[in-house]
């Protein structure tokens, strides 16, 4: 008879609640046997959801020196709760379904829904060379190259009829919430550093192209989408690789809007132009289907030119205050997709697409 009391797998209401004790229990699946001896938080970042690094020492053999933990912030439950992303994230890493894409490998996944609450333990990327990146650091096209052509792989795997029966049937279309506040104000903070063409458009005029795009990503076949595939959501590791991190926006719909929110952001403005073409040809290369599920080039560079609408009005509003970003990332991703949005004739593109 086993009377060994049972793991108190929680989730901590605090950071001093991640003790040695529960860590033990939650990477016991990972690293069988393992007993974590001390816990110490070594940073924090509470925003939009609470994130901290912890260092670890084991009594015995162990399992890795650190780890990241996320968790819901009681702050902004009811407001993710809105958009329908709390507990994808846990609810993808806590199931079976591998990803042909290059992430952190998550060692404990779990929710609890009346509370709006979650937690993930995952690995922490840096101890492989990983460089977490953001606004401040963009990609070179080597970089972004790597990043096109995993989407690729990730969107074939789960392409159309290959959605559903992998334990997927709770991942919610793409479809446009109403309500977008701030791209009023982001404009006004913009206004000098951005296109002319764009500081013409009122704010009810680029949320109305924001609806209209996102109207048009649930015709169509569908597919697994990261849903947030921004710059600030990547990592690089040596050799120009690229990895994807934070899927709490999990989606299913047309796949052109990962490739477009990332592309547009993860390179400069000047190595987009020069590169998106070369770029999108290695996406579609990429893109691993048969012949009568494959999409055209052409389909997917008219569906990229109208993805810079998506960027654009997230950018100005989330740019319209310090509260989701700070400045010196929101202000250049509002720039950036504000400049493709121009480059790429997005509102033609909505057009035809609608």
């Amino acid at each position: 008879m086993n009377d060994a009391p049972t793991p108190d797998l929680r989730i901590p209401p605090d950071w001093d609640g991640v003790t040695a004790e529960w860590m033990t229990a939650v990477l016991a699946t990972a690293f069988p046997g393992v007993k974590v001896r001390s816990v110490d938080l070594v940073t924090r970042d509470d925003g939009t959801n609470r994130r901290a690094r912890f260092a670890l020492s084991y009594a015995g053999d162990g399992g890795p020196p650190a780890v990241f933990v996320k968790a819901a912030d009681p702050a902004h439950a009811e407001l993710n709760a809105l958009t329908g992303g709390v507990f994808n994230e846990a609810r993808l890493f806590g199931g079976t379904v591998s990803l042909p894409v290059e992430h952190p490998a998550v060692y404990h996944a779990a929710m609890d829904e009346p509370t709006l609450n979650f937690i993930l333990v995952m690995e922490d990327i840096t101890l492989r060379g990983a460089r977490p990146r953001d606004a401040t650091t963009p990609m070179t096209p080597e970089q972004a190259a790597d990043g096109v052509r995993s989407l690729a792989h990730l969107h074939g795997a789960f392409w159309g009829h290959r959605l559903d029966p992998l334990d997927l049937d709770w991942v919610a279309p793409f479809t446009a919430w109403k309500g977008m506040r701030g791209i009023e104000a982001g404009l006004r903070r913009v206004a000098d550093t951005v296109p002319a063409e764009i500081r013409s458009l009122t704010a009810a005029e680029i949320e109305q192209v924001w609806a209209r795009y996102i109207g048009t990503l649930t015709a169509g076949s569908q597919t697994l989408l990261h849903g947030d595939a921004h710059i600030g959501n990547t990592y690089t590791l040596p050799g120009n690789r690229a990895g994807f991190l934070d899927w709490q926006v999990l989606r299913r719909g047309n796949h052109v809007i990962d490739l477009g929110y990332f592309l547009q952001s993860a390179l400069t403005s000047e190595d987009r132009r020069t590169h998106e073409a070369t770029l999108i040809d290695e996406y579609h290369q990429a893109l691993q289907l048969p012949a009568d599920e494959r999409p055209t080039r052409d389909d997917i560079w008219l569906r990229y030119r109208a993805s810079a609408a998506h960027g654009l009005a997230i950018w100005l509003a989330t740019a319209s205050a310090d509260t989701w970003q700070r400045p010196e990332v929101s202000i250049p991703l509002a720039q950036r997709y504000a400049a493709a949005y121009v480059d790429l004739d997005t509102a033609d593109a909505v057009t035809r697409l609608s």
